[in-house]
């Protein structure tokens, strides 16, 4: 497995993220709909990795700057056929890492409140994430819960 920043410049991550957006329509109303799609994942303002094996898309994530100090979880997302194999924990650990060494203080992000989205909030939970208010430009929704943790600069 290998971890890896993308331009989004390749038809498969295209296809994966396409996968991704369309799921999360499935699920979530347009007006509680928060995953960004491959415009708004080329923005300046994030860093987007994805996960291969053996050449195959099997996951992905990104952050996006919100300021100087705090970055939010964007975009993860696990090859449907691959989940519960430990992908998403070896991303999301990467995403921390990469996210301090960057010099961000703080994580947050924004996940769906139905009991879909139920193993990523226990994910989140198990690396440190806890439930906090709506950030940024978000606003309470009844479908979304929101989580944050600190970032541990070592050295």
């Amino acid at each position: 497995m290998k971890i890896t920043i993308d331009d989004l410049s390749g038809p498969e991550i295209a296809g994966f993220l396409d996968e991704h957006v369309r799921q999360m329509l499935s699920i979530t109303p347009p007006e509680s709909k928060h995953a960004l799609d491959l415009d708004g994942l080329r923005r300046p303002e994030v860093t987007f990795w994805s996960v291969t094996d053996g050449g195959r898309i099997v996951g992905c994530g990104a952050i996006k700057r919100l300021d100087a100090g705090h970055a939010e979880l964007k975009s993860m997302r696990t090859a449907p056929a691959r989940q519960r194999g430990g992908i998403a924990s070896s991303l999301l650990e990467h995403i921390i890492g990469e996210a301090t060494r960057m010099g961000f203080t703080r994580m947050s992000l924004e996940t769906g409140a139905d009991e879909f989205f139920l193993p990523a909030r226990r994910l989140y939970r198990k690396f440190g994430f806890a439930y906090c208010e709506p950030f940024a430009d978000y606003r309470p929704d009844p479908l979304s819960v929101f989580m944050t943790r600190t970032l541990t600069h070592r050295g």
